[in-house]
């Protein structure tokens, strides 16, 4: 079966996917944690021949460390899977309820999207979150990894799988796509695929935005900053930026740009760059900073650059406004923060950045799904539209129209034998 063919057969099978219960979807999301910790020697083993050839190909350390699935990613996304359980049931909650005249009633209800591919490099444990987010979400995922994880993918795709279908859900629920060239014929597919949402490289993500007719949702570039504005706390400040920038450095929330307002630059600098020193974080900074801290100074492709590594741009600003300008200017309108105990000058910065997410005192690196309380994610959205920021259960809804008569006809209103009376009743 094509993926055209197997795409229409999932689109077919969506309203079934839907109309499961709340009781059936969590049964499947359970018994999907339950396989995966049971046959965890099995994932372990698949993800050894993935890190073998990984060598072999010498493939970069920062995708290495995201394709290696370990006991501590099997742990989290068991407890991702976990918390999406313990969520609310979304699926046909009513959103809005209003008479709009006598007997004639509008419902506003959320439903699931419908079909979704969703097209992911190297991090298998993305797999796991957006199958099980689809799956509590009431939507098809179609789902295509990269080869460089070929076999980790396999693995917890088929006891996924296994386990969903073995709850009750359709047989059409989920699909895995393994061929490289069946990326361009998922991408063809928009009669029957509604979303597609890409996780990769900025190469990789613009690729798939200009090789589709199916919205696409997702992100390109994590370029993310942290702003130390005059007014800071120094004992803040420190591990804030080492959090942000080492947590995990081949993230896309992972901080990439430093910006330090010129009146923070001698309290900050000294202790910070000992920090990166004793963390093995390059410094590039702009010349004023470079010549005194003996580092590389920054041009400005560092400025526009996610590393995804142990290095860090740094810019001296004059301003809170200068610092947003280069933000609005170089970022990738993901996550940006500012350290500052000003509160004024704080939302000021959360009001002009323009970003999914904008944060005061306290580390990048909880731009995620999980940490917000989503149980998981497909993703981040940079875009303004539907979706922004970690992409959760919410991002994987999208809602339509009831409306219930009796016997109403338009002509009654349009001649004016009849009036609407628009009366919210939740």
């Amino acid at each position: 079966m094509t993926i055209k063919e197997k795409a229409a057969a999932m689109k077919l099978d969506s309203p079934k996917m839907a109309a499961q219960s709340a009781q059936t979807r969590n049964a499947a999301l359970a018994a999907i944690a339950k396989s995966l910790v049971e046959n965890q020697a099995e994932i372990f083993e698949e993800n050894k021949k993935d890190l073998a050839e990984a060598a072999q190909n010498n493939i970069p350390d920062a995708v290495v460390k995201r394709l290696k699935f370990t006991a501590q990613k099997l742990d989290d996304v068991v407890k991702g899977i976990n918390n999406l359980i313990s969520l609310p049931d979304r699926v046909f909650e009513k959103l809005l309820v209003r008479e709009l005249d006598e007997g004639l009633t509008l419902v506003k209800e959320a439903c699931p999207i419908g079909v979704i591919g969703v097209i992911f490099e190297a991090r298998p444990d993305a797999l796991v979150q957006i199958a099980s987010l689809c799956i509590k979400s009431g939507n098809c995922a179609i789902l295509k990894g990269g080869s460089e994880t070929k076999y980790t993918n396999k693995a917890l795709f088929s006891l996924i799988y296994d386990a969903a279908i073995q709850s009750g859900l359709p047989k059409n629920c989920l699909f895995q796509a393994e061929l490289r060239d069946e990326i361009s014929e998922l991408l063809d597919c928009h009669e029957y695929v509604d979303l597609i949402i890409p996780r990769g490289s900025n190469s990789f993500v613009q690729y798939i935005m200009n090789n589709t007719k199916i919205p696409v949702m997702g992100h390109a570039d994590g370029i993310c900053h942290i702003y130390v504005d005059k007014d800071f706390d120094i004992d803040k400040a420190i591990p804030i930026i080492i959090d942000a920038k080492t947590q995990y450095t081949a993230a896309c929330n992972a901080v990439e740009t430093l910006l330090v307002h010129k009146d923070a630059v001698d309290r900050l600098m000294p202790k910070l760059n000992e920090a990166f020193k004793a963390h093995q974080i390059e410094l590039r900074a702009s010349r004023d900073i470079s010549d005194k801290y003996d580092c590389k100074t920054a041009t400005d492709d560092d400025f526009a650059t996610e590393y995804l590594d142990l290095i860090i741009s740094a810019k001296t600003v004059g301003s809170i406004d200068e610092a947003i300008d280069h933000i609005n200017k170089y970022g990738s309108h993901h996550t940006d923060c500012i350290i500052t105990e000003d509160v004024e000058a704080a939302e000021y910065f959360m009001q002009m950045v323009d970003s999914a997410g904008v944060y005061q005192n306290c580390s990048t690196r909880f731009a995620d799904g999980f940490r917000y309380g989503f149980g998981a994610e497909v993703g981040i959205s940079t875009g303004k539209i539907h979706a922004r920021g970690p992409v959760g259960l919410d991002g994987l809804l999208t809602y339509k129209y009831r409306l219930y008569g009796n016997g109403h006809i338009v002509d009654d209103y349009a001649s004016g034998r009849s009036e609407f009376h628009f009366r919210d009743i939740r």
